[in-house]
């Protein structure tokens, strides 16, 4: 698709990532996939990385869930290179990351190179409000 088209059919979503893949790891990978897709597809992208889903941020819990997939080798690795290249912002709830031992002074478990925007229920209510499209995983 020509960038003049993309941009005429382009549309501000929001993405919320708030599955335990603990729980139910396939869907946290479909929302990492659907993510990556849509900044590919020229869309503008914020991601909200909420409760334990939080664990897709941390590079162990990545590299880890990458091993015991079968699929294609770093995909899930890949899908966060895409989200940290070229999504408009990425956010996460300070409360989920301190939950699992993260925050904003003890960042060390997450993923080098990702700038993220900390909130809270106020920060995704705002962007759930500016998006025109919303999903949630």
């Amino acid at each position: 698709m020509n960038q003049e088209v993309t941009k005429l059919i382009s549309k501000h979503f929001f993405i919320k990532l708030v599955t335990s893949p603990d729980v139910d790891q396939f869907k946290c990978i479909v929302g990492l996939g659907c993510t990556a897709q849509a900044i590919n597809d020229g869309h503008k992208v914020d991601v909200f990385f909420a409760a334990a889903a939080v664990q897709l941020l941390h590079t162990e819990y990545i590299s880890d869930l990458d091993n015991t997939i079968d699929a294609t080798p770093n995909m899930c690795q890949g899908f966060l290179e895409t989200i940290i290249n070229g999504a408009n912002g990425i956010h996460c709830s300070t409360a989920s990351q301190a939950f699992f031992g993260v925050s904003q002074d003890s960042s060390e478990a997450l993923i080098e190179g990702i700038n993220l925007n900390w909130s809270g229920p106020a920060g995704v209510i705002a962007l759930a409000s500016a998006a025109e499209v919303t999903l949630t995983y």
